[in-house]
């Protein structure tokens, strides 16, 4: 029979194959989707739907520089048809006419149910003669000659002028018959992909995709633009550089974030462990005394993914980076009990348990109390950041309590560590001559945050993002040249069904239109310009005349102008058929490009109905007034909603969020303290150099230049549930009458610069939440031990010369 002394290596093993079957078949992302509201309001649901799946979510910006106009035109017109063949994409756009895409078969087929001016008074003998009268001078423009075929079916322009209206004057320069910026020094594109926006691992198979087929254009270019190319790159003035793709887009700033992430964690990951590696085995100068200390590390680490991962389905990439930091603070359990019982046989141990054991729990308590309150939050961020580093801290103190000394060989020793602790204590003696130096920080600290209280935090949500500012920049300088969406200001109504939201933005154009005219906006789309609804269609079916009225009014209107009636029988014809057209339905666009236009105007929420997105152009040089706005479709059922706003608005209730479950992480800490130690003076003692160093590093931060943000917060946090331990070691050396004792204070400055190893290397990062973790942690921690060192009680003097072992 197994000695129960073995029954808990045993539960340990197994829960190891257990959480490494559970890694293993875990699913890992690292888009900032951890980073929205599992439950926004509208607004902010609008917002979200935006961001993970809406159009902007969706495209990608595409320019070909270098190369002269006609070698980046043959090489966008070559793209394009690799791309259009690809299923990756559900668009691929450049400005050429595609036969492959029905698009002008489809608007010349439904021009009559899709134009606003197919009424009654467009099919009078007035109207008709008014609009073939323009149509006839405009034959006589530059632009006659494109017009002539289309002339006899559609002498009205209809067509014409819907593509005007779906243009909605954004459409780009064009060059050689393809898209170009303005200055004619880059061909554009503009794609859509089929992968939503938190589909990284779709976006990053469509990139590749789009650079292949760059790849393959290049290399297919014929001999004589090759030989152009060359020869202009030879001559002079002339000369050109050779081409190159650039792309950029929500999806691209997906998939860059996912590799600066992983990345990033791979990164600090390996520089902390290496530090703590090296920092241990100088401590322990044992391979084997390392290895056995780390293995609470490991367990914690194993059992933070298995908690997220079997708690939220997925890990976030954040999780592990803030994760691999859990080292720092789970190996101090180890060092605790290595340095602090000295020889370990079973006396050693028995001794360590009931000496320091309880201080070590308590600490580790105040750690996972503190971080219980972020699984409150409504963000799965925080919330994951909380579980992971519950599960962690508890796996690891469990295995240091029950497994750890089950593993070591009789009389295992780590190397005699008193000197240093002589030393320590000394020091610790002198810094508590200058406890009032912590006082007057804490003092200084204080006025300096109330002096930037204005603008302590950063309150924008990119302050959470990665990307560069050049990428953002290259992103700006695309849209502006695409003319591609990226609307901030959006009107929005929500329905039950998909037409009854097409209905209610026909009814909310009229408001919008007239905003126009004033100049309180530029411009407007509208879902209902790509798919009107079935009422609409059916009362402008209604309008068209039958072929002999229409016949009649046309005889007539044609009296003094120089076009035969016989000339435009296809017209009639076209009209006679659109009376009897089936209504043009969503799933007539599938295969369109307009189908992209449509889709981004349109949610379809998880909680059911459909939302209809009217985005604003605003003014040349100006913004648009939102309250005109707001008091013209007052009553109307539309919200208006400003995107950056919304934005700024989630970050600070994200913000607020975080606050108040920080202060109640310190609040619950405080009351188990007060608990456990049964006295306010002893709890008020703990906390005071923990706050001191949280008031301190804040003020560092500020004068540094730097705006907190919420991972500031989180790492203020950490400062308290880590420099608990420290304080609460000097406090039960207080309570025993003799002080610290020196292999006391050698565990706790091991412990200590293990922690800032393991935080500070996430300056290097390049992650500004993380980098954030690192600012606030890696300093909170080292001023936390100094902190609490300054603010010890001297040693009685009865024992002021004792010395214990």
């Amino acid at each position: 029979m197994m000695p129960r002394r073995f029954i808990p290596l045993l539960c340990w093993l197994a829960a190891w194959a257990a959480g490494l079957a559970v890694i293993v078949q875990s699913r890992y992302t690292a888009d900032m989707s951890a980073f929205l509201p599992s439950k926004p309001t509208a607004q902010e649901q609008v917002l979200v739907d935006q961001l993970r799946d809406g159009l902007i979510s969706r495209l990608l910006l595409v320019g070909i520089d270098g190369g002269d106009a006609s070698t980046r035109a043959a090489l966008s017109r070559a793209l394009a048809a690799r791309l259009r063949h690809n299923p990756a994409f559900v668009s691929v756009n450049n400005g050429e006419s595609n036969p492959a895409q029905p698009d002008e078969t489809l608007l010349f087929q439904y021009r009559y149910l899709l134009s606003p001016e197919t009424t009654p008074q467009a099919f009078s003998e007035a109207g008709l003669h008014r609009a073939i009268s323009s149509s006839i001078d405009q034959l006589a423009s530059p632009m006659g000659g494109s017009l002539k075929a289309l002339f006899p079916a559609d002498p009205t322009g209809t067509l014409l002028q819907l593509l005007g209206t779906m243009a909605n004057g954004t459409q780009p320069h064009k060059v050689d018959g393809v898209w170009a910026a303005k200055d004619m020094s880059r061909a554009l594109l503009l794609l859509q992909t089929r992968a939503a926006g938190t589909d990284t691992d779709g976006q990053q198979a469509a990139l590749t995709a789009v650079q292949d087929a760059f790849a393959e254009a290049q290399r297919q270019l014929t001999p004589q633009q090759t030989r152009a190319d060359s020869s202009a790159s030879t001559h002079g003035p002339t000369s050109v550089r050779p081409t190159t793709l650039v792309i950029s887009g929500t999806a691209v700033f997906a998939v860059q974030s996912r590799s600066t992430i992983r990345g990033a964690v791979e990164r600090v990951s390996w520089i902390g462990g290496v530090l703590i590696v090296v920092l241990l085995l100088l401590v322990y100068r044992s391979i084997s005394v390392l290895l056995l200390g780390l293995l609470p590390v490991l367990t914690g680490v194993v059992a933070g993914i298995t908690a997220v991962s079997l708690g939220f389905g997925v890990v976030q990439g954040i999780t592990l980076g803030f994760g691999t930091t859990l080292i720092g603070e789970a190996v101090d359990y180890s060092i605790y009990l290595f340095v602090q019982s000295g020889q370990q046989n079973a006396t050693a141990r028995r001794d360590w348990l009931q000496r320091f054991w309880p201080t070590i729990r308590l600490g580790m308590l105040t750690s996972v109390v503190g971080f219980a309150t972020l699984l409150l939050s409504d963000f799965p961020g925080l919330a994951q950041l909380g579980a992971y580093s519950i599960a962690g801290l508890l796996a690891a103190a469990l295995v240091t309590r029950f497994v750890l000394p089950l593993l070591l060989p009789a009389n295992f020793a780590v190397r005699d560590l008193r000197r240093t602790g002589q030393a320590l204590r000394q020091g610790v003696a002198h810094l508590r001559r200058a406890r009032w130096a912590v006082v007057l920080l804490a003092l200084a600290a204080i006025i300096v945050i109330a002096r930037h209280r204005d603008d302590v935090w950063n309150t924008r949500l990119s302050a959470l993002s990665p990307i560069s500012a050049s990428s953002l920049a290259l992103n700006a300088e695309l849209r502006s040249q695409l003319g591609a969406p990226d609307a901030v200001d959006l009107v929005t109504v929500h329905a039950p069904h998909l037409d009854a939201a097409l209905a209610a933005a026909e009814r909310i154009s009229p408001h919008l239109q007239e905003l126009q005219t004033q100049g309180v906006i530029a411009g407007f789309d509208s879902p209902a310009r790509y798919l009107p609804s079935q009422a609409a269609q059916r009362a402008r079916q209604q309008a068209l005349p039958d072929a002999p009225q229409l016949q009649g009014r046309l005889d007539a209107a044609l009296k003094n102008l120089p076009v035969q009636p016989s000339v435009l029988a296809p017209f009639v014809r076209d009209v006679a058929a659109a009376r009897h057209l089936p209504l043009l339905t969503r799933a007539d666009l599938a295969h369109t490009s307009f189908a992209m236009a449509l889709d981004g105007l349109l949610l379809h929420p998880p909680t059911g109905g459909w939302v209809a997105l009217m985005p604003l152009r605003a003014p040349v040089n100006g913004s648009i007034d939102e309250t005109r706005v707001q008091a013209a479709l007052a009553g109307t059922g539309a919200q208006v909603i400003n995107l950056g706003a919304a934005s700024t608005r989630l970050y600070d209730g994200y913000l607020h969020t975080a606050a108040w479950l920080s202060l109640a992480g310190i609040a619950a800490i405080a009351l188990l303290l007060l608990i456990a130690l049964r006295s306010p003076r002893r709890t008020a003692r703990v906390l005071a150099p923990l706050l001191a160093a949280v008031l301190v590093v804040v003020a560092g931060l500020l004068l540094a230049g730097v705006q907190l943000t919420l991972l500031h917060l989180v790492g203020m946090m950490l400062i308290v549930a880590v420099g608990s331990n420290y304080a609460l070691f000097f406090n039960r050396s207080q309570q025993e009458g003799d002080g610290p004792e020196p292999t006391t204070l050698a565990s706790l400055l091991f412990a200590n610069l293990t922690t800032v190893a393991g935080f500070g290397p996430l300056l290097l990062s390049g992650v500004p939440v993380l980098q954030a973790l690192g600012a606030t942690v890696a300093p909170g921690a080292l001023l936390a031990l100094l902190f609490s060192a300054m603010l010890s009680a001297p040693d009685r003097p009865s024992e002021a010369g004792h010395n214990p072992p």
